[in-house]
């Protein structure tokens, strides 16, 4: 695909829509919009722009469509795989002064808002009504980007990822056509899921400015608990059999020895450096988590766990969870001159115990630094390899390690991304996962964006 370069006219026409105040080409500015978290190529766009509204993107992106100009949505710039990387330059739309409430109707238990807002900052601003939006997927990501992502985070086992949460959307696409699709109704059998079209698709097919989310009441008792186990298997395990017994924790999360070490280092904790399960469970009452962390107590006795730490109660949830937050800050700081590739494989929980053990024993195999962890009630296994990429016989190994990690979960009829995205880096496993639907994908593709120019270099070779 040909694209063509901004000239000056092309910033002229962006400056009349939007003012000059909210347009830049300054080096600092493009610099900060040319990459992610992850380790993949900088690439400067052209300029960056702050939109305010779906109509300002809607002038903006038919100009952009007419000239062949590539466009790239950016949130936070916290994705962990190259997602809003302009690859190909062009505009990049910063949708970070769109981040209102715009409506909240607590008696249908949904809110209205701009894809900018963050969504720590929503969930600030719903509990002083008793409501949440639960998917949380850690980083300070905003509601876009998880809607592009399809973003999920450690509380999916029990509520579900992002897409289980959106109703309606409003849409910009290539054309410049703004479109709402879904409805306010819980359900809905009337045509095409439209809503679950663009969610993950990583702002490929349009520019999602606006969403309506369906929301939880608070819940009113927390139970946490933390458990250690001399052996991983051990701790993969146990997540299996509390999940075969019917329980429904809101989260089950586990780490890696090496993770506990260095999380230990970098939050100045005393954990013992062992496999570890971080657990919360959500209920009505104080005696009916107590009944369940009897049972967990049980199964994580019959897997010869070797500590066990609970509590009721949000404090006590926030005690017992401290460890889990900033693993990924807890890495990058005891590594300093190393940098990861990440992986973010997903597999039925079955196979979760030989995904750990296979993703271990193939960075112990290369002679590696790596860490293990990730929402274990959900089979999602995140894997930081460690590695400088300048020396290409090292970084050699990282890939290769990261490969068979993958090829293990897609035989395992996994996934390559269970919520970070396809991105840069998973794209050559695309069509190993999908086989031939993934031609109807670039068919869809191609309909919505016959020019190619959103987010190009993503999801497809």
């Amino acid at each position: 695909m040909k694209y063509s370069k901004l000239t000056a006219r092309d910033l002229e026409f962006i400056k009349g829509v939007v003012g000059s105040e909210r347009i830049s080409t300054g080096e600092s500015v493009l610099d900060l919009h040319a990459k992610d978290e992850s380790t993949h190529p900088k690439r400067r766009p052209d300029v960056v722009v702050w939109p305010i509204s779906a109509e300002e993107i809607s002038q903006i992106i038919k100009m952009a469509n007419g000239r062949r100009i590539p466009v790239t949505p950016w949130g936070a710039g916290t994705s962990l795989e190259g997602n809003p990387i302009p690859v190909e330059g062009g505009i990049v739309f910063d949708l970070q002064k769109m981040n209102h409430v715009l409506e909240l109707r607590e008696e249908d238990l949904q809110v209205r808002v701009e894809t900018g807002i963050i969504y720590k900052e929503l969930n600030r601003y719903l509990s002083r009504y008793g409501l949440f939006f639960p998917p949380d997927p850690g980083a300070a990501a905003t509601i876009g980007g998880m809607v592009a992502n399809n973003a999920s985070g450690v509380r999916t086992i029990k509520y579900g990822a992002t897409k289980d949460f959106i109703l309606n959307m409003l849409v910009v696409l290539p054309s410049g056509e703004i479109i709402r699709t879904g409805t306010n109704a819980i359900k809905s059998s009337s045509g095409y899921d439209l809503c679950r079209l663009f969610v993950g698709s990583e702002g490929t097919l349009g520019l999602v400015t606006e969403v309506t989310l369906r929301l939880i009441g608070l819940p009113a008792e927390f139970m946490a608990a933390v458990v250690q186990f001399n052996d991983i298997r051990d701790a993969t395990n146990t997540v299996s059999q509390i999940m075969r017994t019917g329980l429904s924790p809101a989260a089950l999360e586990l780490l890696d020895s090496q993770t506990v070490q260095v999380v230990n280092r970098y939050k100045k904790l005393s954990l013992e450096e062992r496999p570890t399960l971080f657990m919360e469970f959500h209920g009505t009452s104080v005696s009916s988590l107590r009944e369940e962390l009897k049972i967990v107590k049980e199964i994580c006795a019959e897997h010869r766990h070797v500590h066990f730490d609970s509590g009721i109660g949000r404090e006590e949830r926030n005690r017992l969870w401290e460890a889990r937050y900033d693993v990924h800050e807890s890495i990058k700081a005891n590594n300093p001159g190393l940098f990861p590739l990440y992986i973010d494989t997903a597999v039925p929980i079955s196979k979760y115990p030989d995904m750990v053990e296979w993703g271990q024993r193939m960075v112990a195999e290369r002679g590696l630094k790596g860490y293990a962890f990730g929402h274990a009630g959900s089979g999602n296994l995140h894997m930081e390899i460690l590695g400088v990429p300048d020396d290409k016989d090292q970084w050699q190994k990282v890939e290769e390690a990261g490969e068979q990690v993958v090829s293990f979960a897609l035989k395992c009829g996994g996934t390559a991304t269970g919520e970070h995205g396809v991105g840069i880096g998973k794209k050559k496993f695309m069509k190993r996962e999908h086989g031939e639907s993934l031609h109807l994908m670039k068919q869809i593709k191609d309909l919505l964006d016959p020019n190619g120019i959103m987010n190009p270099g993503k999801i497809f070779e």
